[in-house]
């Protein structure tokens, strides 16, 4: 009579791999959660830089938006509010104009403050790289 099917050893065989593989994984995939939630600040501070530029072109000036978010008065300098400023990980606090070049182009300060924000703070060039601090 044969016997059919998968001797112990070569069940554990197979456990043991898979074991190897998730203990592989895990810290990768945890870099992309992270870089998944700074992609939410990028899009929010692309949508400020170009409200910024839009202001700079309709006033010339750029004093008056040089801060943080969580300002009424540069909120609506730049025709945002509150609820257009808040995401998943990232508040209107989070962000901050540093300086304006002289063609309207920001430089914006990214720092998470909420409790599943990702760690450390991201600056939006205004050559448009995103360069983590």
């Amino acid at each position: 009579m044969t016997r059919k099917g998968f001797t112990l050893i070569e069940l554990m065989v197979v456990i043991l791999i898979v074991g190897i593989l998730a203990a592989a994984s895990i810290p990768l995939m945890r870099g992309r959660v992270d870089s998944a939630k700074w992609s939410e600040a990028n899009a929010t501070a692309g949508t400020i830089r170009s409200a910024v530029r839009v202001y700079f072109a309709e006033t010339g000036s750029s004093a008056a938006i040089i801060g943080a978010l969580d300002d009424a008065d540069i909120q609506s300098a730049l025709g945002f509010n509150d609820a257009d400023l808040t995401g998943t990980y990232f508040v209107p606090g989070d962000y901050e104009i540093t300086a304006v070049d002289a063609t309207g182009k920001a430089t914006i300060v990214v720092t998470g403050s909420t409790a599943d924000a990702p760690t450390g703070s991201m600056t939006l060039n205004p050559d448009g790289s995103w360069v983590k601090n």
